[in-house]
Order: structure tokens, then C-alpha cells, then sequence
């Protein structure tokens, strides 16, 4: 209906950049979880964002965890969810990004990233063949996949972030995402990234590093939401289950942006995410190491 905002403005060269092979008009993303299904890309890139993450999609459908679910921590200006990937699945996903694909003008510079997860019953020994069935089906249609191994509310989700298990899963996801990039009628790049939990200790950190450098991927997304609670916390919901977002999760996030881009020596692009609710914040996230961001939180604060 067109009764959303819509950005008239003309992006500024200097928030252009080229990662990963893929050419940003803007730096300046929508995390995953804002539409988790594909149904307001277009509306969304009406708003301003230079690229736009759906997700996260899991191969089958399933409702994610009970309600309520998602909780406003006002007075700290942060957000509680234990959503727990609720989605569509593919088999619709696909769908919608199909028409979304035809209606695509040529030279179209809006960059679609997809966000992919296992389903909750699936076991941490069987994951890896559920992400690549996601990557396999909705890869055709993305710019960019991001391997989801960060949610705190998809139980033993975050084991595959220990070593062996993700430089397992790297390696078969990028065997799948070659799959895909292998039959389309039209190349591009089609780079993997990885998003990762700000929980980790700092050895963690390394171990990451050091597997997304001996796997190749081509970006790290920093970070995802965190199962810690500062005590500086005021609202009565800190004390709900979940992963925390928002302005609570800005040091901590930009912390691990520092240190990820410190471990992989500045050889992997970053995404930077987590309490960005400012230019001033999307600049710290910067300087610590990041070349581009996202928000997806403080939209509801600022």
C-alpha cells in the first residue's frame, strides 16, 4: 500500500563499501529476526538500509517457543526474546523470495543476506545436515548465508561453536553453498559468514578464529544475543530467560568485535551488531574493527 517510511535520499559514498566481493551502496544492515520469514524486504529497503538479513529459516517449519516471549526492558532500553526460530520454513520462504527475485530489477544494488538455523529437535550430530538443506534451498536467492550457531534459545545450538563441531559444520556449509553457487544461470560470489555469541571467553574467541580462518568463511557476524545480565540492569523483566539486546549488549558486543577482529588479524571481514541505536555507536563498532552493521534493537528505542 505504500503507507510505510520511505528513504528519498541518495546514499552517501562514504558509507560504500566492498566486502566479501559484494559491492554496499550502504553499510548500514537489518539483522536477522526483524523478518524472519521474508515478507517486508521490500518495504524495509524503502527505509534506508543498504542490506537486509532475513531469518533466521530452519528446513521445516516450527512455532518456536511459548508465549510470551519477548520482553521491553524500558528503562535500560534493551530487549529480552526466547523466540527460539520461530519461522515459516523454507518451503514457504522460498516462495516469497522467488517473486521477490522476478520482481528484482536488473542492477539492483540491494543486497538480500539469509539467515539459517536447525530445527529444535533436530541433535547436534544431525545439525549439519539441516543447515545445508536450508543453505542448499534458499542460497539461489540470497547475496549472502549466514551460518546461525549463536541463539541461546534453540537448546545445544551454542555447542557448535566449540571447535570440532564448528569446523565441521563450516566445512559442509561451504560445500553445500558451492552446490548452489555451481548451478546458478547467473554467478556471484555468494559468500558464508558465521554469526557467533558475545558468551564467549576469551580462549573461545581464539578457538573461533582460528577455525573461521582455517575454514575460509568469508565474514563473521558479531554478535548474536547474550544470556548474561549486567547488574546495572533496572526493569523487572532482567529477570526473564533469553538472549538480552539492545543498549545493555553495546559494550560487550563491541568488545568482541575488537577482540575477533584482533584474533583473525584483520584477515576476515566483520559485521558488527549489538546496541547501535546511534551514528556514534555504529562508529565505535567501527573503529573496533567492524566494516559494516547492523541494528535490529534500538530501532525501538531511537
Amino acid at each position: 500500500l505504500g503507507l510505510g517510511p520511505k528513504d528519498h535520499s541518495v546514499p552517501s559514498p562514504i558509507l560504500s563499501t566492498k566486502l566479501f566481493g559484494l559491492n554496499f551502496d550502504n553499510c548500514i544492515g537489518l539483522a536477522a529476526g526483524y523478518d524472519k520469514n521474508a515478507e517486508a524486504i521490500d518495504g524495509l529497503f524503502d527505509m534506508g538500509f543498504g542490506f537486509i538479513e532475513i531469518g533466521t529459516v530452519t528446513p521445516e517449519p516450527q512455532s518456536g517457543n511459548e508465549k510470551p516471549r519477548i520482553f521491553r526492558l524500558v528503562e535500560d532500553k534493551g530487549i529480552i526474546n526466547r523466540c527460539g526460530f520461530n519461522n515459516h520454513g523454507t518451503k514457504e520462504v522460498v516462495e516469497r523470495l522467488k517473486k521477490w527475485s522476478d520482481d528484482k530489477k536488473v542492477n539492483d544494488n540491494r543486497l538480500l543476506g539469509v539467515n539459517v538455523g536447525k530445527n529444535k529437535w533436530v541433535s547436534e550430530s544431525d545439525a549439519a545436515d539441516d543447515y545445508c538443506k536450508a543453505i542448499k534451498a534458499l542460497g539461489p536467492f540470497g547475496d549472502y548465508i549466514v551460518v546461525n550457531i549463536s541463539s541461546p534459545n534453540t537448546p545445544g545450538l551454542r555447542l557448535l561453536q566449540k571447535r570440532e563441531a564448528m569446523s565441521s559444520l563450516l566445512k559442509k556449509a561451504k560445500e553445500a553453498r558451492d552446490v548452489v553457487r555451481s548451478s546458478l544461470k547467473v554467478p556471484k560470489p555468494l559468500p558464508l559468514l558465521v554469526k557467533i555469541a558475545p558468551d564467549l571467553s576469551t580462549e573461545e574467541r581464539k578457538e573461533v578464529a582460528i577455525v573461521a580462518m582455517e575454514s575460509e568463511v568469508d565474514g563473521i557476524i558479531v554478535c548474536n544475543t547474550t544470556i548474561e545480565r549486567p547488574k546495572k540492569l533496572k526493569s523487572v523483566n532482567k529477570i526473564e530467560s533469553g538472549g538480552l539486546s539492545g543498549a545493555p549488549l553495546k559494550q560487550a558486543a563491541t568488545q568482541a568485535v575488537f577482540d575477533m577482529y584482533a584474533f583473525t588479524k584483520g584477515k576476515i571481514p566483520i559485521v558488527g551488531v549489538g546496541g547501535i541505536g546511534t551514528g556514534q555507536d555504529a562508529y565505535e563498532k567501527i573503529r573496533a574493527g567492524a566494516s559494516a552493521v547492523q541494528i535490529y534493537s534500538m530501532l525501538v528505542y531511537n
